[in-house]
């Protein structure tokens, strides 16, 4: 068995999408809009295969997005190497996104960083 895909909510799918496409090379899908509900979707696509679906419908709740809360946490990026790893933090920084840790070696031996993302969403990058 594999996972298929993971989803979330975002307040600007458009948004969501063009930052996994710009700093993570996914390809997007074309927009799925059910005209009824107005919720709208992307599928996202990485090298490897993986999805990810970002989605949006009128009445959706946004709330605080602590970093230490149960349920789904982050979404973590293979990059192949530690150089992409210290260049895609980088550029998420200088372009305004906070870094919450790294680039570092972690205490399982994972090199990593984790950034506050789009919407304030945790990306672990990692080799």
């Amino acid at each position: 068995m594999k996972i298929e895909h993971v989803a979330l909510y975002a307040e600007d799918p458009e948004g969501a999408r063009d930052f996994f496409v710009r700093y993570f090379g996914a390809e997007s899908g074309a927009v799925y809009h059910n005209e009824k509900t107005d919720f709208r979707s992307y599928f996202l696509t990485f090298d490897d295969g993986a999805r990810l679906e970002i989605m949006k419908k009128p009445g959706m709740q946004t709330g605080e997005k602590p970093l230490a809360r149960t349920g789904y946490i982050h979404i973590a990026i293979s990059t192949g190497s530690r150089e992409k790893v210290d260049v895609i933090t980088e550029t998420l920084k200088k372009d305004g996104f906070s870094v919450i840790s790294g680039p570092r070696v972690t205490g399982d031996g994972y090199y990593e960083s984790c950034v506050a993302g789009f919407e304030g969403n945790q990306i672990e990058i990692t080799v």
